[in-house]
């Protein structure tokens, strides 16, 4: 009787810890969805702040101008719920207004221009790092949160359901892997 007592106990402790550790490991996975939104949140909050420095600093035409300053505005103001779709279409701006070679001259060539399309396409090429980042943290917690024994003994707590960030996060091809600009 005794000794069968001390296996229920063992067999008891180590579901215990098996619970305990899978709960801190869920637990980690979203303090890692955290940060990695965090960051994602910096750097399109860059991206979009860095657009609309360069739409009011005069160098492009009003149009173009006008269709970044609008989208980058947009995206800074946007709410949650709202917030893919207005990164997505500041993307889809600066793709527009930097498919003409004339308007990337016409910042070069203006003063702090190099400066400022340095800082843009370091912003441009940082989104969809970070983004990668946030979605695979969301991944890996969606993956733990699908086993039966999270579910049944609701380890997840109240924390909400793990959402990736889907948008259209392209870069221009004027400010891609390729394109080099000088910082003076």
């Amino acid at each position: 009787m005794t000794e069968t007592l001390i296996w229920i106990a063992v067999a008891l402790a180590v579901v215990g810890v098996y619970l305990s550790w899978t709960a801190g490991r869920l637990d980690r996975l979203h303090a890692r969805i955290d940060a990695a939104r965090a960051a994602l949140d910096a750097q399109l909050l860059r991206r979009a702040s860095v657009a609309q420095e360069l739409a009011t600093s005069g160098v492009l035409d009003p149009a173009s101008s006008i269709v970044l300053y609008e989208a980058a505005h947009a995206a800074r103001k946007a709410e949650d719920d709202q917030r893919e779709v207005a990164e997505s279409e500041l993307s889809q701006a600066l793709r527009a207004v930097f498919a003409d070679n004339a308007q990337l001259e016409a910042v070069r060539e203006a003063p702090g221009g190099p400066a400022a399309l340095g800082e843009l396409t370091s912003a441009v090429r940082r989104v969809p790092m970070a983004r990668r980042f946030h979605n695979d943290a969301v991944r890996a917690a969606r993956a733990v949160r699908a086993h039966r024994v999270v579910r049944w003994f609701r380890l997840a707590g109240h924390a909400p359901f793990p959402m990736a960030f889907e948008m259209d996060d392209e870069v221009p091809d004027a400010l891609g892997a390729d394109a080099q600009f000088d910082a003076g």
